[in-house]
């Protein structure tokens, strides 16, 4: 049986890099007409499609009145796409350019957004129906400005893409999403069955596991966008994930469900999480170039974050 697993499990991650391959072939053609930078394209289209597993995970999770579990996986998400994720990538790719000022200053606001679910929390002890009308608002206010200032994202077309070619890169990027999508969800599935087949740790399985599992999309698709020089992609898929995490997804499953969580558990890592974001902002903004020892640094922040956390869970075991 655990052999099976084994099986379906790499299976499925074999799907999961292939279609985050189409995926990004697809995307480039189809923002490329639409006459948006990759960055924008990235950001609203792509960071959308890799926060389907979170949301969904908080949709079910809200009506199974266990809401406290998304908020997890938003926090190990968040960290694990900033530090392990994009610290992968930005090795892979061993230097990044980052030369737009409109993704310099939208990593300031991603810091402000991902906070805001944390500071509401802390003043009520809980994340209730009315914050989750308040990050709603605040997601969608964020989502009209950045159509509004579309023109900082705007990137001229040098030659003219053909219709059919964009019909049938739209229909690839669909089903390639679907397929990231239906995979991620099997290795989710697969991969918790196999920690707890082997009898890891529930801290594994949980904050850890299914972090890692949710955020299996973006890392494909982060990576294939790095390596294949287009940076803007994988940052804008980076922040808009973050963006969309702490706003959209915590929205949604609170106003099912609201959600309360151990406060101890739910400071440390919330603390790791404004870190880690920082910490990437910080590197995003120093220079027109992200290198790889910036990478391994964020690396090794995700390493550290899973140290103090294990430790600390054995308290509440």
């Amino acid at each position: 049986m655990l052999t099976l697993t084994i099986l379906l499990f790499v299976l499925s991650c074999i799907v999961l890099v292939v279609s985050g391959s189409f995926v990004v072939r697809s995307l480039v053609i189809i923002t490329r007409f639409l006459r948006i930078s990759e960055y924008m394209g990235a950001f609203i289209i792509m960071a959308f499609s890799t926060s389907l597993p979170e949301l969904f995970i908080g949709i079910n999770s809200a009506l199974a009145k266990n809401s406290a579990l998304v908020f997890g996986t938003v926090i190990g998400s968040n960290i694990a796409d900033i530090t392990l994720i994009g610290g992968i990538a930005v090795i892979l790719a061993r230097k990044v350019k980052i030369t737009r000022l409109a993704i310099k200053k939208d990593v300031i606001v991603m810091i402000g957004l991902a906070a805001l679910p944390m500071i509401l929390m802390l003043i009520g002890g809980v994340l209730s129906r009315i914050d989750a009308i308040i990050l709603l608002i605040v997601f969608f206010v964020y989502l009209h400005h950045l159509l509004k200032t579309k023109k900082k994202y705007t990137a001229k077309l040098k030659n003219k893409t053909k219709k059919w070619k964009v019909i049938s890169s739209i229909a690839i990027f669909l089903v390639s999403t679907i397929l990231l999508y239906v995979s991620s969800h099997y290795v989710v599935q697969y991969g918790t069955d196999l920690a707890l087949g082997l009898m890891l740790p529930p801290i594994f399985v949980g904050l850890f596991f299914l972090a890692l599992g949710t955020s299996l999309p973006e890392l494909v698709f982060t990576v294939k966008a790095m390596t294949r020089n287009h940076a803007e992609f994988a940052i804008g898929d980076l922040i808009g994930s973050v963006v969309m995490n702490s706003t959209l997804v915590l929205a949604v499953a609170a106003l099912i469900f609201p959600i309360t969580v151990n406060f101890f558990l739910f400071l440390t890592s919330a603390t790791f999480m404004i870190l880690s974001l920082v910490l990437f902002a910080t590197f995003v903004r120093s220079g027109e170039k992200f290198t790889y020892l910036e990478g391994i640094s964020l690396l090794l922040l995700y390493i550290l974050f899973i140290i103090v956390e294990l430790n600390i869970q054995q308290y509440f075991a």
